[in-house]
């Protein structure tokens, strides 16, 4: 039986590996935000790939191209065609609607998720589960109030980015019944590079020197979150982590705020902490019944 210390210590941790992803994955979308004024999104986004990329290097000299060997490769294509479209979509996101929008809206991938599990997987969804998914698209209703506003291009494309990610999601679920999270990572990085390069290449422009830094900043800061996210899923337990990362849309929302002098909306906060705790309950349920998702597929296309 694990000692309660323990599992209080890695609880711990587990909380504080959240709040680092948090604080990464926001600090990251601002850097977007902030080059996205002098380059292109779909160029940003080939850029977050490559330095991903030279990121993973270390693991090939660890452990060779044995992880190359997956047993379903088809699959892994899918995944990183529904993944670069899911980032491309994020990407111009960020350089048209306010940060904590975006941090909002983006909670709504793991429903999305739940509900395509339906009919593509045919899992059943209790009425808990069903009950959360209609919360969340609430919320999300709540930020974007068609009908009383005119719905921004940037809230759609945010939407659309949740649901090609939770597609994605699927499908790494399937994957990962046969191959690691190892060989998932490594293809998704080799793979990511050369297909969006096409994308950067139709609005190619060279970046400034001072851009260079900021690039590698967002590959780092990219990277270092995605790590934040797998060890917080690892050692911590979910009811426990998953709401350090409701700290997204607040640094989010403080980031846009002293940075581009974005004020989020009364809308935005409560479609927020809707969509957030609709999301939470539905990542919780799931761990009880033993039906989560991967860690790997946890996190956004970022």
């Amino acid at each position: 039986m694990p000692n309660p210390t323990d599992i209080r210590r890695s609880n711990l941790i587990g909380m504080g590996w959240m709040f680092l992803a948090g604080l990464c994955f926001s600090s990251m979308h601002a850097s977007i935000r902030y080059v996205g004024q002098d380059l292109h999104p779909f160029e940003i986004a080939f850029f977050r790939n490559l330095f991903g990329l030279l990121a993973l290097s270390p693991l090939f000299l660890r452990y060779g191209f044995a992880p190359l060997k997956a047993t379903r490769p088809g699959l892994l294509t899918i995944r990183a065609i529904l993944n670069l479209g899911a980032m491309l979509a994020f990407f111009s996101a960020l350089t048209l609607a306010p940060l904590a929008d975006v941090a909002a809206l983006g909670f709504t991938a793991p429903i999305f998720a739940t509900a395509l599990a339906i009919p593509f997987l045919g899992e059943t969804v209790g009425w808990r589960r069903t009950a959360a998914i209609a919360v969340g698209f609430l919320g999300a209703m709540i930020i974007i109030r068609p009908g009383f506003s005119e719905i921004d291009l940037g809230h759609g494309l945010v939407l659309v980015s949740s649901l090609l990610w939770a597609v994605a999601m699927l499908v790494i679920k399937q994957i990962s019944k046969t191959d690691s999270s190892l060989t998932i990572t490594l293809y998704m990085g080799i793979m990511l590079t050369p297909l969006s390069l096409p994308f950067a290449m139709a609005v190619w422009i060279w970046p400034e020197p001072h851009h260079w830094v900021w690039l590698v900043g967002i590959g780092i800061l990219g990277g270092l979150a995605q790590l934040g996210l797998t060890e917080a899923l690892r050692r911590g337990e979910t009811a426990v982590v998953m709401p350090m990362d409701f700290f997204k849309l607040l640094w989010a929302a403080l980031l846009g705020f002293f940075i581009f002098g974005q004020q989020p909306g009364l809308y935005t906060v409560l479609g927020g902490l809707v969509i957030f705790a609709a999301a939470t309950y539905i990542a919780l349920r799931e761990t009880r019944l033993r039906k989560p998702l991967p860690a790997t597929s946890r996190s956004n296309p970022t």
